[in-house]
């Protein structure tokens, strides 16, 4: 503290103030305390204008020691005046939710990757910088890259590089995406053990907000059914939900033919060749089979029964043979106790094709049967509205289409042109009601319990919760990107969202939802006070608590001195 005096025309005022940096790391000061004007001090004191000044210092020095003593026991005192008006376009809200994102980001070594990129490349930008602000907008606020700039100066540690330096990086990081993959699959270790012992595989399509096709943006079948060229993502991700690995390829290309580069890139590149390939029927063709049947790799696949062969389909038809998962008694499933709807059954034999001696596993579920009849039974009535009041129109190419149940006959009359009759198709009814509760699954793991190789088939949830993560909470489509190098890093950054934001919830133990777990990072904000720290404006609550436990570090204090939100960032970038 000092004393600081200012004069006018008639008088000389006497303040205490106390200089500190400001947020541009300029040194600054602020008043701490008027004491008053020449004049009321000497009259009050009862001394010349060297007394008043002696007196100051020692007002001064008495602030001073107040200070310290407070600093010791954590107190905070800071001023605020009623009647200061804001100063101009001055930033006074910040947001720290990224600092949790951070942590994890630091721990995958994504700023080594990004070194180790910059020795290939000639670019003067922060290449770490803009990837960080890349994945933790995508995760907290996506948008566009231009929105996601503007919105990363609200963070605690704004961006030090400029639009267009964005817009570089998108090419630098294209060229770079398998590097960035691999490197992080194996720096992903450092934060434990990987349950990588099962990839689990899919694929799903991005459209984009163009009406002719360009490059890989193909017209092709979307999920969203839009009239729009689509791009294709083919993902792989571990046993606990965790990304591995993913690739592009063309709307209009089978996602069959997807699988084997990218496979071939975890082989060679990320050095990993034991695990069980588990897919869906769409993605389990006989080649794709066999080429997980070499090496030390083996598949679990899921396997249509209407696409058995004959004799295959008959035999999984037939309601007898099947036993009890859980103690492999048999079981008559035609005849089961109020208890035993409760229970999954099965039955297995061997299933040999042109290329593989496989193992054919046949479940049964009579909550899923329920739950098959439930929903038919709502698509006959929709069918039966449709043949009463002639409103059916031409049947889409969808497996629930109520319509589907809706049979048509022509007739003449004396050799006049033929009418359409429509009516309920009974027999196809009859045809679907006998695939109700059943479920298949191929596998070459012919010595395995059966309970756990259905236990991994029923891991598959987890990619399709992924990629819902992506579309809904990361918005990742539609794509507004066109040039093919900046698609590619728009999905990288993607991924590596995903990746993080996945590991952040093994690290919280599963314990919170996906919309509870973004709207509490997306909550935690910070006022700046006076310039002298911070202020959380946020809710603790046991999901903050949980957070700050599982990253170390804290900012749910009462107030953040400059110096503690330092150390805070500088902890979120350490690595244990």
């Amino acid at each position: 503290m000092k004393v600081m005096t200012t004069k006018s025309k008639n008088s000389e005022s006497f303040y205490i103030s106390k200089s500190f940096t400001n947020n541009e790391g300029k040194s600054t000061s602020t008043i701490i305390r008027k004491l008053g004007t020449l004049a009321q001090l000497s009259a009050q004191l009862g001394t010349d204008r060297d007394g008043v000044m002696a007196w100051a210092k020692e007002q001064a020095r008495i602030e001073t020691e107040k200070y310290n003593n407070e600093k010791e026991e954590h107190t905070v005192l800071i001023p605020f005046h009623s009647k200061r008006l804001l100063d101009y376009h001055k930033q006074r809200l910040f947001h720290g939710g990224y600092l949790f994102l951070q942590e994890l980001y630091y721990e995958l070594r994504l700023d080594s990757i990004c070194t180790k990129i910059k020795r290939r490349h000639k670019y003067e930008f922060d290449l770490n910088a803009i990837l960080s602000d890349l994945i933790y907008t995508r995760i907290l606020d996506p948008s566009s890259k231009r929105s996601s700039f503007h919105a990363a100066k609200r963070f605690l540690e704004p961006p030090s590089y400029e639009l267009h330096d964005v817009y570089r990086a998108l090419s630098v990081l294209a060229d770079e995406c398998d590097f960035i993959q691999s490197e992080v699959y194996k720096n992903s270790f450092f934060l434990g053990a990987r349950n990588d012992k099962v990839l689990y595989y899919d694929c799903t399509n991005y459209y984009f907000e163009i009406e002719q096709e360009e490059g890989s943006k193909k017209y092709g079948k979307g999920k969203e059914h839009r009239p729009n060229p689509i791009i294709q993502m083919g993902l792989f991700i571990d046993g606990d939900g965790i990304p591995l690995a993913f690739s592009l390829f063309p709307g209009n290309q089978n996602e069959q033919k997807s699988l084997k580069p990218l496979e071939t890139k975890i082989l060679q590149e990320f050095g990993h060749d034991t695990f069980i390939y588990c897919s869906d029927a769409g993605l389990a063709s006989e080649d794709n089979r066999a080429f997980n049947h070499l090496g030390h790799r083996s598949f679990i696949v899921t396997q249509s029964i209407k696409k058995l062969p004959a004799e295959e389909r008959a035999w999984a038809l037939n309601r007898t043979g099947f036993k009890r998962v859980t103690d492999d008694a048999s079981v008559d499933i035609t005849n089961l106790t109020d208890e035993e709807k409760n229970g999954l059954f099965y039955k297995d034999e061997p299933y040999t094709t042109k290329k593989l001696h496989q193992r054919l596993i046949v479940t049964y579920s009579p909550k899923y049967a329920a739950y098959q009849k439930t929903i038919r039974a709502r698509q006959i009535e929709r069918a039966e509205k449709m043949v009463s009041d002639g409103t059916l129109k031409r049947q889409r190419k969808n497996p629930n289409d109520p319509a589907r149940f809706v049979g048509k006959m022509a007739a003449t009359e004396d050799g006049e042109k033929a009418q359409i009759h429509y009516y309920l198709d009974v027999e196809k009814i009859a045809e679907e009601e006998k695939y109700d509760g059943l479920y298949a699954v191929c596998t070459d793991l012919l010595d395995d319990e059966v309970s756990d190789i259905l236990k991994i088939s029923e891991g598959r949830w987890q990619i399709e919760a992924c990629f819902r993560i992506m579309k809904s909470e990361f918005n990742a489509r539609p794509v507004y990107v066109r040039n093919e190098d900046c698609i590619k890093a728009h999905f990288l950054t993607c991924f590596l969202s995903l990746l993080i934001y996945r590991l952040l919830e093994k690290k919280l133990k599963n314990h919170y939802t996906c919309e509870e777990l973004l709207e509490t990072l997306k909550e935690m904000n910070f006022a700046d006070v006076q310039e002298q720290g911070y202020m959380p404006v946020y809710s603790r609550e046991k999901i903050t608590d949980d957070l700050h436990e599982a990253c170390g570090f804290r900012t749910d204090y009462d107030f953040i001195t400059k110096r503690m939100m330092k150390n805070i960032q500088k902890k979120s970038k350490c690595r244990e």
